[in-house]
């Protein structure tokens, strides 16, 4: 049986820059773009999170919801220097620890226990030190694998943990709204209620053959998740290929304005996801799907640095190639491959101006 435990930043971004500017403590603080921009919201602070405030979501609907909350620039630097120290603390406890972003880390702590200690006091171990060592806020999932662990470390959010046995998954599972289940995004979501699928006990309900129909090729996965079954292993040297974001429209986009402005929010926040993890990408992909069902991809190489406008150039140039009839449009999608570090983009931007 394996000890896994999912360490996640509460409203990481936001909570670094009240930790630093004691002004914004107990305000609502949204990190990312201007109100009066296009950008998007990379983080919000749980003040601002009671307004509605998402992150991914625009930075003008985020000022809108709240008109008094604080816009902050995001600080990548500082982020990252932080989370150097965070992964320093995960490393000392198990090398088996797989980041999935600057906030947020699996750890296999398996044969890191002592005889007397339980993966759930070393949870609530890792979480002191990271307080101490950053004065900063950890939440804690623990479980047998890493899909429940990253359920469990929602629950009790924020400063929480939470622990699921393999004598209490099925009820834990079943009692979950589908929404909160880790890779159910919001179309899923609606999906998933359009078929009468409520919580998690209505997904485990539904046949193989069920979700076959419902989700294709996916449906395995969901058949899984509803079980609690997840045999990934924890991959400390996993490297990401691309960073990529896609949006299905309710209803079919029919005019190029509508194709750019969808483009507009997409690279904002690819952008914004490309700054979470700390990466940067040479090479943009869009990929997009007609009324009929019908997706086609197109890539080109991008000049650096990247940028939300230069995403944009590039996506309405890939546009008029994958579309040049320009037919009504069901899915929009943007991905960034060739991922070098900020340190790497730094070198090439340095031996370009020599």
């Amino acid at each position: 049986m394996r000890k896994i435990i999912h360490i996640d930043m509460d409203a990481f971004y936001a909570s670094v820059e009240q930790r630093d500017h004691p002004e914004l403590r107990g305000q609502p603080v949204v990190v990312g773009g201007r109100p009066n921009s296009r950008g998007v919201v990379a983080a919000a602070s749980y003040e601002a999170r009671q307004y509605g405030i998402r992150s991914a979501m625009p930075a003008a609907k985020a000022h809108q919801l709240c008109p008094h909350a604080i816009f902050v620039k995001a600080n990548f630097e500082t982020y990252r220097r932080v989370s150097a120290t965070i992964q320093s603390i995960f490393q000392s406890v198990t090398p088996l620890v797989e980041p999935l972003s600057l906030d947020e880390a699996f750890l296999d702590v398996t044969d890191s226990l002592s005889e007397r200690q339980t993966a759930t006091e070393l949870a609530a171990d890792i979480r002191q030190q990271i307080k101490v060592q950053t004065e900063l806020n950890a939440s804690a999932g623990i479980s047998y694998n890493k899909f429940l662990a990253k359920i469990a470390s929602d629950i009790n959010k924020p400063n929480g943990q939470f622990v699921i046995t393999p004598e209490r998954a099925q009820t834990v599972l079943d009692a979950l709204p589908i929404g909160r289940f880790h890779g159910i995004g919001r179309t899923t979501e609606q999906k998933c209620h359009n078929a009468g699928i409520e919580t998690g006990f209505d997904l485990r309900n539904k046949s193989l053959v069920q979700l076959q129909r419902l989700f294709g090729s996916s449906a395995q996965r969901f058949f899984d998740m509803a079980r609690g079954i997840d045999h990934r292993p924890v991959r400390p040297h996993r490297e990401r290929k691309s960073i990529g974001i896609e949006n299905t429209f309710s209803k079919n986009l029919e005019s190029h304005s509508a194709f750019v402005e969808a483009l507009d929010q997409l690279s904002h926040q690819l952008i914004a996801r490309c700054e979470r993890q700390g990466k940067y990408g040479q090479t943009l992909t869009l990929k997009v799907r007609f009324g009929d069902f019908t997706t086609y991809t197109r890539q080109m190489r991008l000049r650096l640095p990247a940028t939300a406008e230069s995403l944009l150039d590039t996506g309405v140039q890939l546009l008029g190639k994958a579309n040049p009839e320009q037919k009504p449009l069901r899915l929009i999608g943007l991905s960034i491959s060739d991922l070098i570090t900020f340190d790497q983009r730094d070198v090439q931007l340095n031996l370009r101006l020599e």
